[in-house]
Parts: C-alpha cells; sequence; structure tokens
C-alpha cells in the first residue's frame, strides 16, 4: 500500500453570519495562514474517501469540531492547481496537481478550537476580506471570495 497523498482535497471555509473567517497558521511554514484543507484517504476496501467525507475528517482532525452539528455545505467547486515543490515528495512521482474541492462551514459564532499541533501553531478569526489579504494559497483566496459572493459581499 502506497504512502503517497492523493492528489484530491478538501478545503473548508469555516465562518461565522457576519463573515468571520477561522485561519490557522501552519507549523511546517511560518507564516502560512489557511483555512482548513486535507487530502482524500484510502480506506480500508481500497476505495477512495469522498471529498465531503474529507471534508468532515479533516473538520475534525484540525479543530476538534463535528461539521455534522453546523451548517456545513458542499460548494460544488473545485479548483485545479500545481502543488508547490517543496511539497510535492508527498505525492507519487511525476505528480504535479491537485484537485481541491471546496466546502464552507457555518458556526453560529467564533469558537474555540482544538488545533493538531503537528499541523497548525495557532488560530484566528479575522473578517473575510482580512482573511483574504492574509492566506498564502490563491484557491483560499479563491473560496473566501466565495464565501464573500454567497453573501453579497465583494473584495
Amino acid at each position: 500500500m502506497s504512502s503517497f497523498k492523493i492528489p484530491v482535497s478538501a478545503l473548508i471555509v469555516i465562518h461565522t453570519p457576519d463573515l468571520q473567517v477561522l485561519l490557522m497558521e501552519r507549523a511546517d511554514k511560518v507564516g502560512y495562514w489557511q483555512s482548513v484543507t486535507g487530502s482524500v484517504e484510502r480506506l480500508a476496501d481500497g476505495t477512495l474517501e469522498a471529498p465531503f467525507d474529507a471534508a468532515i475528517r479533516e473538520v475534525a482532525e484540525e479543530t476538534g469540531l463535528d461539521a455534522r452539528q453546523y451548517a456545513f455545505s458542499d460548494w460544488q467547486a473545485s479548483n485545479v492547481y500545481e502543488i508547490y515543490p517543496h511539497w510535492r515528495y508527498r505525492y507519487a512521482p511525476g505528480v504535479t496537481e491537485n484537485t481541491e474541492h471546496l466546502f464552507g462551514l457555518e458556526l453560529p459564532a467564533p469558537l474555540p478550537v482544538q488545533l493538531a499541533p503537528d499541523e497548525h501553531v495557532r488560530y484566528e478569526w479575522v473578517d473575510w476580506r482580512e482573511a483574504a489579504k492574509k492566506v498564502f494559497s490563491w484557491t483560499n483566496v479563491e473560496a473566501l471570495r466565495m464565501l464573500g459572493a454567497r453573501h453579497g459581499e465583494t473584495l
């Protein structure tokens, strides 16, 4: 069984009704802020986990929150991006692109979260516009723009 990551992932924008967004700083890259993200996994029977299920799992792993207890939605959108060279070793040789599926999780208010210390070192709740300036990934910026548009706002 391969230990390489599968180049299909989920990005989950966790936000409040007034568009405060949860951002987390990566443990392996100081200054790299992001929403919850993670790759799908191969299940015990050899099939691939659905992006929807991966999103729920990643929210739990990275924040301690159960997405099923809140307004969790599949935005029916995805982006294909080039995997940063410094992270390509995680994927099979020759894999250079990832398909990222977008999801939203609306919480009633900013909640404290339990970070996975091997993945993130700190978190903060910020206005969605500030979040779009702070995240390192263009796909995360696009997801934040989508969040604003879903609420009649623009950057």
